[in-house]
Formats: structure tokens, C-alpha cells, sequence
């Protein structure tokens, strides 16, 4: 198991990762137990319906997303959050280039 990352960290020294087209992850925190990632999209990058074992919480810091959690879908905004429990299909796609803030538990060891 990967063990947490120091106590502070600074963004401006953490990497973006390019994770597909009009897409960048940063890893902002992490612990055995939860972790913290900023997702930054161009207008129409999309995050993939994906599922994972992972419960996920996930706020819209900027942009405007059309997001799609089991067979829903919504367009979420600045301060809008959603929930994807364990094993739901959800993703998401970039209407208005913005920012996504994800949260995981337990984290995401393929991310590290």
C-alpha cells in the first residue's frame, strides 16, 4: 500500500499529468484512506464513464459540466457537487472549460 504523502504541499510544485485530450490531474493530498486530486478540462475534454471500487465525491470549481452518475444526468456548475458510490458507471463531459476538485476513498493507488 502506498503511504501518505507529507503533512503540506504547495500547488505550484505539484505535476499535472495530461490524462486525455483537454485534460490534466493534479494530485493535490493523499493517505491511506482518502485522497484529493484537481481536474482541469479544456471545453469539450471529456472524463470518461469509467467505475471503480472507490467511493467519489466530486465538486465543480469552475466551468460547466454535463455529468452523468448511473443513469443520470445533469449539468452542474460552480459550487454543484456529485456522488459516485463503489462500482457506479459516471463521467463527465466539459461544456465550459472549468476545474473539478475529486475526492476518493479509500485513494486511488493507480493514480501514484
Amino acid at each position: 500500500m502506498t503511504s501518505a504523502q507529507p503533512a503540506f504541499s504547495t500547488t505550484s510544485h505539484l505535476p499535472w499529468l495530461t490524462v486525455g485530450v483537454g485534460v490534466q490531474r493534479q494530485i493535490l493530498a493523499y493517505g491511506p484512506d482518502l485522497m484529493l486530486v484537481k481536474v482541469a478540462f479544456e471545453a469539450g475534454g471529456v472524463g470518461a464513464r469509467h467505475h471503480h471500487v472507490h467511493s467519489q465525491i466530486t465538486y465543480v470549481e469552475s466551468g460547466v459540466f454535463r455529468c452523468t452518475v448511473g443513469e443520470e444526468e445533469r449539468v452542474l456548475r460552480a459550487g454543484d457537487t456529485f456522488y459516485a458510490a463503489p462500482d457506479v458507471w459516471h463521467g463527465v463531459e466539459c461544456l465550459e472549460a472549468g476545474v473539478l476538485l475529486d475526492s476518493f476513498s479509500p485513494m486511488r493507488e493507480d493514480f501514484v
